[in-house]
């Protein structure tokens, strides 16, 4: 029997595999601190739960529209007038089976075989993936700490071809954690809607990103571009990833498009999730998901300070997902390696950045600060004890080069 090519070629996702490692050896009884995986360690919210109990008591719970539960589409246009003051129809809303499945949707809705979609690199493996299988092309921008490793209007510019029909942004990014500024968004919007693109834009980590100076919430791409194509999700904000429950704003002439596909590949998201998930824009839930963000900025804080300390350098501060995007070139390690160091001998779970991209994957990795405080001490430790390690090889490694009268960089 004859496997397809996509499944044959299609590259697995690191994270997870080193999350398996991660589990294998604590099968073993090891003690794994797990920084390699971006899931908030603070679960759902109370009231969320309590729904949840509440909903499952044998009641029928019969399937929902495609395009979700019309209560729960309310209510996350409420979210979006009340949090971000911008007007959304719920008409034009989706709930999806986590923000994965939006993607699969709008990549389905949007690709042709042929098309290019423009997407920086290092970013989210899944989304080559997904516009691979439809026939697209993926055009992979190289940026730099100098853009905080996000596009800009000049570089899709420079990308653009007469083939681009979409622009893939995320902002907050996953991996480094670094939002576009938004006038930079802006303009990337307005470049692609003058030359007829679609503007796909990733808001998963948005309601993490830290407020403007004056106080105000980070500012959606929907405020300046209307028609945008957002995916947002529960999973990260309101801590629910193995819920895999997320949603999609789309233009209106896109709704009933999409609403065809979902019912074709899903019929709906889970009934009992989107029932519960109501209850996670109550003002008690709201208010809770706010000091949660404020939490992780301090472990932010936590994790800056840590790997100045043992001497890995972040070059681009992150500003709102939970990851540390730091570059172990100094190490005299590819990001691989150092990875698998780090877990077999530290027992810290990372990711390369292998999983993100090409033009960073040997020097750089990420460590997600979605850990207690205390774990994330405790990692940060271990690694730290690494490092020495690898300095006195490569102290004794120059020592025995010297000797025989030849040269080595420095570690």
């Amino acid at each position: 029997m004859k496997l397809s090519h996509r499944a044959r070629t299609v590259e697995p996702f690191h994270a997870m595999a080193f999350g398996q490692q991660a589990a294998d050896l604590e099968a073993q009884g090891h003690r794994v601190v797990k920084l390699s995986i971006g899931e908030p360690d603070f679960g759902a919210p109370p009231a969320v739960r309590d729904a949840m109990r509440e909903v499952m008591d044998g009641r029928p719970l019969p399937y929902s529209p495609a395009l979700g539960l019309s209560a729960l589409r309310e209510a996350i246009a409420g979210f979006y007038r009340d949090r971000h003051g911008v007007t959304v129809s719920p008409a034009r809303i989706v709930i999806t089976t986590g923000a994965s499945a939006a993607l699969l949707l709008i990549a389905a809705a949007t690709t042709e075989p042929g098309d290019e979609v423009i997407l920086a690199d290092p970013s989210y493996p899944c989304n080559r993936q997904l516009v691979e299988t439809f026939g697209g092309r993926v055009v992979t921008v190289p940026t730099t700490a100098a853009t905080r490793f996000q596009l800009d209007a000049a570089a899709v510019e420079q990308a653009w071809s007469e083939r681009t029909n979409a622009v893939m942004v995320a902002t907050p990014s996953n991996p480094t954690g670094t939002s576009i500024p938004f006038e930079e968004l802006a303009a990337i919007s307005d470049l692609a809607r003058e030359r007829g693109a679609w503007r796909i834009v990733d808001e998963i980590y948005l309601n993490l990103s830290d407020p403007a100076p004056d106080g105000t919430p980070p500012r959606t791409v929907l405020s300046a571009d209307p028609d945008a194509v957002v995916i947002n999700s529960f999973s990260k904000y309101f801590g629910m990833t193995g819920w895999r429950l997320g949603w999609a704003v789309l233009p209106e002439a896109l709704v009933p498009h999409i609403e065809r596909l979902a019912m074709n590949y899903f019929l709906c998201a889970s009934a009992p999730a989107q029932l519960a998930a109501l209850a996670a824009f109550t003002p008690a839930s709201l208010a809770l998901c706010e000091d949660r963000r404020v939490e992780l900025a301090a472990r932010r804080a936590l994790v800056l300070d840590g790997l100045a300390r043992i001497g890995l350098p972040v070059p681009a501060v992150p500003d709102g997902a939970f990851y540390v995007y730091f570059d172990i070139s100094g190490t005299g390690l590819g990001a691989w390696e150092f990875c698998e160091r780090a877990l077999d001998e530290a027992h810290v779970a990372l990711t390369p950045g292998k999983d993100f991209g090409a033009h960073t994957a040997d020097t750089h990795v990420r460590l997600s600060y979605a850990a207690s405080r205390g774990e994330l001490r405790e990692g940060l430790d271990r690694l730290g004890v690494l490092i020495t390690s690898l300095r006195a090889e490569g102290a004794t490694a120059s020592v025995r080069i010297a000797a025989h009268g030849c040269q080595r960089w420095p570690v």
